[in-house]
């Protein structure tokens, strides 16, 4: 496995959480102190800096220390990695359904009909 595979698992295992998207969506209003972090969650702070340590980890958020506070922020670079890989699927066209419904419907009655004539 790649360093560059071995990153996206990482990436995206911290994106399967419910909790680390809220708080990734947290830091994306404004960069927060682990305990404004913590304060929504009905967890331990011990929890939430479990969750706080593996988005470090992944390298989508980073954690400084100002004093005696830690501060969170969203580290761009590690979603990017996420996004550019993902952008590789991009390239196939949407499938419209409706299109797609008249299609088989067509293609079905067509067949039918065809079922149903007489040979000749």
């Amino acid at each position: 496995m790649t360093y560059q595979e071995q990153r996206l698992d990482q990436i995206f295992s911290a994106l399967a959480d419910p909790s680390r998207r809220r708080i990734l969506a947290m830091l994306l209003e404004d960069d927060m102190a682990v305990s404004d972090v913590a304060a929504p969650f009905e967890v331990s702070l011990a929890a939430v800096s479990k969750h706080l340590a593996v988005l470090a980890a992944a390298g989508l958020i980073r954690q400084e220390r100002r004093g005696r506070i830690t501060w969170c922020q969203i580290d761009p670079d590690g979603m990017r990695q996420a996004s550019i890989w993902m952008q590789g699927f991009g390239q196939f066209d949407p499938v419209d359904l409706d299109d797609f419904e008249r299609f088989l419907t067509q293609a079905l009655a067509d067949a039918q009909q065809a079922q149903d004539e007489p040979d000749t």
